[in-house]
């Protein structure tokens, strides 16, 4: 086994391991480790606190699976936010939408945007795009300081560790929704079933008090801790299951389909029973 190895802890007991060619940066930014590396399995990858965050491989699922669920669902999204999500992915993607007039990026940590768009170009080039307006600030503060002002609300965060740690409270939740119009929708990223099912069921618990629809869905992703993860999704008035055909406009993607939107709400059992 030559060669550099990185290995991220995913729990005390499991990791998983790649093979590195060279380190791009690293930096302790004024809220986390930030190391952007090339590998030879997953091209360049950026990670957060020793997590993987994005690769050039497989991004594209994460970032489609967050996005056009809750857009396709929505009937006339034009209103966009995205909370963290300084890599880009999630921008690029909502952009594929024409209803989508305005893309906000709410993003902690302005070094994750500038590495992003040396290193990881075609994650984060829709961010200098004129529908786009970037800022450096607390996803937390700005959506306690929103009304009734968002179509759709995509919270792309790290795990609840560090500057992330209040984008899992319920407060949280109950604040989304006030930013939200009166149809709005919300997706959060909610981790993985294996490892953190008290976090799937306890975020599920929450959402569904206060959204009157609320969905979990998976994607398969394989640089995230076991491969599986969830999405919980809450809504005022659209069901993601009830989304006609005809909705589906054309769109160039890698993962996501209209039968994919579908299909990704049906849960393994033992995920179910996390949420019943």
């Amino acid at each position: 086994m030559g060669g550099l190895w990185y290995t991220e802890k995913q729990t005390e007991n499991f990791g998983i391991t790649i093979k590195v060619k060279r380190t791009l940066h690293t930096e302790q930014t004024d809220f986390q480790k930030l190391d952007m590396v090339e590998t030879e399995e997953f091209g360049n990858m950026l990670f957060l606190d020793g997590m993987v965050m994005t690769s050039q491989k497989d991004e594209f699922v994460y970032h489609e699976m967050v996005a056009h669920v809750p857009l396709f669902t929505h009937p006339n999204p034009e209103n966009v936010l995205v909370v963290g999500g300084g890599d880009g992915g999630v921008i690029r993607e909502v952009l594929k939408h024409p209803s989508v007039k305005k893309a906000t990026l709410v993003e902690i940590d302005g070094k994750v945007i500038e590495y992003s768009k040396k290193y990881l170009p075609e994650i984060a080039g829709k961010l200098d795009d004129p529908r786009v307006e970037v800022k450096v600030d607390d996803g937390f503060m700005h959506i306690a300081k929103s009304e009734n002002e968002y179509d759709c609300i995509m919270v792309d965060s790290t795990e609840p560790v560090g500057p992330a740690v209040n984008l899992f409270t319920k407060g949280f939740y109950a604040g989304i929704a006030k930013a939200l119009k009166e149809d709005g929708i919300f997706v959060a990223q909610t981790d993985n079933p294996w490892f953190k099912a008290d976090l799937i069921t306890n975020v599920y618990k929450d959402v569904k008090e206060i959204f009157p629809i609320t969905r979990l869905y998976t994607a398969n992703i394989p640089t995230y801790p076991s491969g599986l993860w969830t999405f919980t999704l809450g809504s005022k008035k659209y069901d993601p299951l009830a989304v006609r055909d005809d909705r589906f406009h054309p769109m160039e993607t890698k993962y996501y389909t209209k039968d994919i939107h579908k299909a990704a709400f049906v849960l393994p059992k033992f995920v179910e029973d996390l949420i019943k």
